[in-house]
């Protein structure tokens, strides 16, 4: 491979939340016991350097060392749409349907304050992502879950018949997707997602569409827009995304929306204003034309075959080693959402405790039951398989 994604970086205090955070707050792992150290398995973030063109980018940038006031370059907005065209088969995307956003979960509540009143009701799929839970009760707004099924074959899948029921029902006119879906890692073929927009378009719902994993895919699989579903889900469909997951860049804030109904557009960029807050940073502009760059492309497409090797690794080792725990194996995200049902009711322990005992060892994963899944882990496999390899030993002679 021509980049690095073997060597394990050292992030203790370099502000990384998913090192320094272990054990100084109450939803973190806590720290391991002596003579372990911390795999940092639970932020949703990578231990792997990003690209190197967006550290170049911003290298360039800081030679010219004035920072004042700016405004988006074309070459910003040309990059999201090379971007989404080459990777995403994105057509007729233009400047003027981009927006700015500082994260996703900011945009997803500006557009729930056009969509919605406070106190409506927004359909989520569970399990949910943690964020959708924090915004929408902090912003006033009911959660409505409608449970992903698993077929006979494991997959996780919508039910639809439940989700026009809770829409008909809670008299329902927005609904957050998750596509690929964090954290149970699908990554929705054209026709499931047509299926939701009919439903959605049946009952005049509006979508905020989370396309933030839309990069991280593995091997096999496509990212199909929920915009490219139809004309109608173009025009009902607020899509945000982020450069953040892919290339390691949370720390950087920046994130857009691509809204193409001009009328809906217009209302969520006015609302989206009204912190005088929403403003872009100079350096997150250049860390993602950098990222958008060709040599972005090319280091994207090593980065998910190195997280396929990952996920395969760890849903062979899980299933042939810790029975009584069952694994999806994801079709996107670097996240991994084990079920330990069986395993916590053969042994008389709960979920809590399991997680300890992987915490102890120096196994920092996440507690599932936050995300919906009463009987489940979360963890985070984009990190050199040498550390990977390592939980999994762990694990094994530890815990399960």
């Amino acid at each position: 491979m021509k980049f690095d994604f073997t060597t394990i970086p050292d992030r203790h205090g370099k502000d990384a939340l998913a090192l320094d955070g272990i054990g100084q707050f109450p939803t973190a792992p806590a720290a391991p016991e002596e003579g372990f150290d911390a795999i940092p398995m639970w932020v949703a973030d990578m231990n792997f350097a990003t690209a190197p063109s967006v550290v170049r980018a911003m290298e360039e940038r800081l030679r010219h060392p004035l920072f004042g006031y700016f405004t988006p370059t074309d070459e910003y907005y040309n990059a999201i749409i090379r971007w989404q065209e080459t990777r995403h088969s994105a057509a007729g995307l233009e400047k003027r349907m981009i927006g700015y956003e500082n994260g996703v979960l900011g945009g997803v509540v500006s557009a729930l304050n056009v969509m919605c009143s406070r106190g409506d009701s927004v359909l989520v799929h569970s399990p949910t992502y943690i964020g959708f839970t924090g915004v929408l009760k902090n912003n006033g707004y009911r959660i409505v879950h409608s449970p992903l099924t698993r077929d006979a074959g494991g997959v996780w899948r919508m039910d639809y018949e439940d989700m026009e029921r809770q829409i008909r029902e809670n008299r329902i006119h927005a609904a957050i997707l998750c596509s690929p879906h964090n954290p149970c890692g699908r990554v929705w073929e054209r026709e499931e997602l047509e299926a939701a927009y009919e439903i959605f378009r049946k009952y005049d719902v509006q979508v905020i569409s989370d396309e933030i994993w839309s990069d991280i895919l593995l091997a096999g699989h496509r990212h199909i827009p929920s915009q490219s579903i139809s004309e109608d889900a173009a025009m009902r469909t607020v899509a945000l995304y982020a450069p953040s997951k892919t290339f390691n860049l949370a720390g950087l804030i920046g994130s857009y929306h691509i809204i193409r109904n001009d009328r809906l557009r217009h209302r969520v960029e006015k609302e989206s204003s009204l912190c005088h807050y929403n403003d872009m940073n100079v350096l997150s502009m250049h860390a993602l034309t950098g990222a958008y760059s060709d040599e972005g492309m090319a280091w994207t497409d090593e980065l998910c075959a190195v997280l396929t090797e990952n996920v395969r690794y760890a849903v062979d080792y899980i299933r042939s080693h810790f029975e009584g725990v069952t694994v999806f194996e994801p079709e996107g995200t670097y996240m991994l959402f084990i079920d330990c049902e069986a395993w916590l009711k053969a042994h008389g322990c709960t979920l809590r405790e399991l997680e300890e005992k992987g915490w102890r060892v120096g196994v920092a994963w996440q507690d599932g039951a936050m995300f919906h899944g009463p009987t489940s882990i979360r963890m985070n496999l984009a990190l050199p398989k040498s550390r990977l390899e390592e939980a999994m030993d762990r694990l094994n002679r530890y815990v399960f």
